[in-house]
């Protein structure tokens, strides 16, 4: 066995076989004349949108940018920047006004006034899961954070299950809403809505079901999100949207990826879900990634509570088989 967890890409190879996939998708399996991308000004919708432009031209590739009141500011920024460095054009679809009439931000904020009565617009909040995953065992509970117009955080308290499933109810809105825009220029010029949700997210559940999970097909769902960094580096996409920290952008305070949901960075992330997917061993594994045996563990621990809570996300809707229905056709 190697002494270390090797996650390296031969670049060149996956680009032509992602390239060769994609193509296929579309033209062979689908019939469609390209791919509308959803581009958030992160990594993962830059380096999806340089392989649909490299696979099927950038004519036949819609990039659509979905910005609300509550976005961050820097991400139709670097949408813009991504495009941009990408020689494509790209549609802003602003859609505050369809949250709003969902009840989106009212239905949140009547939820973080319960902990912070003061709360209005001169606030935001995020939720946050516990960031100490390798020095003990933690139960995934969500607590909220309140910050001031300075970034401050004047409030932390953690929420209550409803609580939590009320603001997630609400935000899952949001992802589901900017689904449904894509779908509308995907049906409208008959193109496919390409998937950007990489491997480290799919193999936990961090996607929302028919929100950014409900696409025709996944670009690089296959690729652990260190691999997507090799690849952005090996497309040239820009540094800047290389640095950038990862985000869902649900909130209206700024929340990482690893705060909201992994609770690890992604070197430490990956490698240990690569190990635990492929069932190498706690001792092993632990050798191999240079941690103590009882952190690889805790971490296998978390990745299965996160798997149970969420593999609803990959399945297909339970049905009665029509081959296996009592009914008889044969006399329609």
């Amino acid at each position: 066995m190697n002494n270390s967890i090797k996650l390296q890409l031969d670049c060149e190879k996956e680009t032509i076989k992602i390239i060769d996939f994609i193509k296929n998708c579309v033209h062979s399996k689908f019939k469609k004349s390209g791919a509308v991308v959803g581009v958030s000004g992160g990594i993962d919708s830059a380096v999806t949108l340089s392989l649909c432009i490299k696979a099927l031209g950038k004519e036949n590739v819609i990039a659509v940018s979905l910005p609300e009141k509550q976005s961050s500011k820097d991400s139709l920024v670097f949408a813009r920047r991504v495009t941009d460095s990408l020689g494509c054009e790209l549609v802003v679809k602003d859609i505050t006004n369809a949250l709003e009439s969902f009840e989106v931000y009212s239905a949140a904020n009547n939820i973080v006034k319960k902990y912070f009565m003061d709360f209005n617009d001169s606030y935001s909040f995020k939720i946050v899961l516990p960031q100490n995953l390798l020095e003990k065992d933690q139960i995934n509970f969500y607590s909220l954070i309140v910050q001031n117009k300075n970034g401050e955080e004047v409030f932390k308290g953690r929420l209550s299950l409803q609580d939590y499933n009320s603001i997630k109810a609400a935000t899952s809105i949001k992802l589901r809403t900017r689904m449904i825009y894509l779908y509308q220029f995907a049906e409208k010029h008959n193109k496919l809505v390409a998937g950007t949700t990489n491997r480290s997210e799919y193999e936990l559940g961090n996607f929302c079901k028919h929100g950014d999970g409900g696409v025709d097909f996944e670009v690089i769902s296959h690729l652990y999100k260190t691999q997507v960094y090799q690849l952005a580096r090996h497309l040239a996409i820009p540094d800047e949207i290389i640095a950038r920290t990862p985000s869902p952008d649900v909130f209206s305070a700024f929340v990482s990826d690893d705060e909201f949901f992994f609770s690890l960075p992604f070197n430490i992330l990956d490698e240990a879900l690569y190990a635990y997917t492929n069932e190498i061993s706690s001792n092993n594994a632990a050798n191999l990634l240079n941690l103590e045996e009882e952190k690889v563990k805790r971490l296998y621990k978390d990745f299965l509570i996160k798997q149970r809570n969420t593999y609803y996300l990959k399945e297909l809707p339970p049905s009665i088989s029509l081959q296996k229905a009592s009914c008889n056709y044969a006399g329609l």
